[in-house]
């Protein structure tokens, strides 16, 4: 059986890559692109410095830095007002996944109309856009080579899972030097996020050999430099593998799809503000727990790339490492618990079944070696309070 496969059209990978967006803007015959991103890589000096770039080849640009973390409905209309007031030809997406998710909605919203509402799962989005050129500022979202993009929309708190080629980059540039700055905290959730891309790729009903052999390329970088990045800032090459194992693994969840924790990663994000990353890495150690019995293969072949088994162990003892060691990656990244995180149980208790129903609708759970129930995936967000 055959599998498509869909990436960007460019990309440039390596040190200094970001020397390469003038020849990607001509090659692609824009003059006058928008760099959209967040006030934190305009106050790094990032837009600076990229804005001096294109001017040195004679290439006009603006920016919008209005976007904001978990993007909503409306942060995205006013990005499409700034869009429609003027006569752009491209899209430059700076940061991280927030800002490139932003990017890739504003550039359908822009050309096509309608509501970001209209374009959620499970439409398949294939019309094309501004074309988007795609600069990830960590190693984490992979969304540079992703053909989906996450909006809440803020009418019901709900984040829309929105999918198909026209949210995909025409072209990515992965630089891992832009990554050099960025806090612990940041590390550590968006490292997490990229190993669940990899892992859930990989267990997904849907990953074929094309996915597996990145999702595997992926979690082989990723295992060993997470807590080195985390830990040691400066070691440059621990960054480096990183930003690549989170493209790898952009590429295989993209082309194999996610599922249980980030069906049940999103609404914990929309109700309460936890950035995505880390609400996958709340959710990582249970999850794989709860379904590791339905792929246990799988899941051991996962525990023997990261490198918490070795090649020669059972099925069985890899498993038990596997979880093991995401529970201990978890302690020694600090993540907390929605409690530590400030969550108010009450609130939590009212939310907690529209939580699961959304879950369930986001698609992604009917991906997971089993497929929960309503009441399962409950018994799960509870288990997550204190767990």
């Amino acid at each position: 059986m055959s599998c498509s496969i869909h990436l960007p059209r460019i990309m440039e990978i390596g040190k200094n890559a970001r020397a390469k967006l003038p020849a990607i803007l001509e090659s692609l015959g824009a003059r006058y692109p928008l760099i959209i991103t967040d006030k934190m890589m305009v106050s790094l000096g990032y837009i600076k410095e990229i804005q001096e770039l294109l001017s040195a080849a004679n290439i006009a640009s603006d920016y919008f830095d209005q976007t904001i973390p978990e993007p909503t409905s409306g942060s995205i209309e006013a990005g499409v007002h700034h869009v429609k007031s003027h006569d752009y030809d491209a899209i430059i997406a700076v940061g991280g996944g927030s800002p490139i998710d932003s990017a890739k909605a504003i550039s359908i919203l822009s050309r096509h109309g309608g509501v970001i509402a209209d374009y959620k799962f499970p439409r398949q989005v294939n019309e094309s856009g501004l074309p988007i050129i795609a600069i990830p500022t960590t190693a984490g979202t992979g969304s540079e080579c992703t053909r989906f993009t996450i909006i809440t929309n803020e009418q019901n708190s709900e984040k829309m899972l929105c999918a198909g080629l026209g949210f995909l980059p025409v072209a990515a540039i992965i630089d891992y030097e832009l990554t050099i700055s960025l806090p612990p905290r940041t590390t550590a959730d968006t490292g997490i996020d990229a190993l669940t891309h990899a892992m859930e790729a990989y267990v997904s009903k849907k990953a074929s050999p094309y996915s597996d052999a990145q999702a595997l390329a992926a979690m082989k970088l990723i295992g060993p430099n997470l807590q080195k990045a985390y830990h040691q800032p400066d070691n440059a090459s621990a960054r480096e593998k990183m930003m690549l194992g989170s493209t790898l693994a952009g590429i295989a969840f993209s082309n194999a799809s996610v599922a249980l924790v980030h069906g049940m990663s999103r609404p914990i994000g929309a109700f309460f503000h936890v950035p995505h990353g880390l609400s996958n890495a709340m959710l990582l150690p249970s999850v794989t727990e709860f379904s590791i019995h339905a792929a246990p293969e799988r899941y051991a072949e996962c525990a023997k790339a990261i490198g918490c088994a070795h090649p020669d162990d059972t099925t069985e003892c890899a498993n038990q490492k596997l979880v093991q060691t995401l529970i201990a990656l978890n302690q020694d990244l600090k993540v907390p618990t929605l409690a530590e995180f400030g969550v108010d149980k009450q609130y939590f208790d009212e939310v907690v079944q529209i939580m699961a129903e959304q879950a369930l609708a986001s698609g992604s759970p009917a991906n997971n070696p089993i497929v929960p129930s309503r009441e399962q995936i409950i018994q799960l967000y509870q288990k997550l309070w204190t767990a």
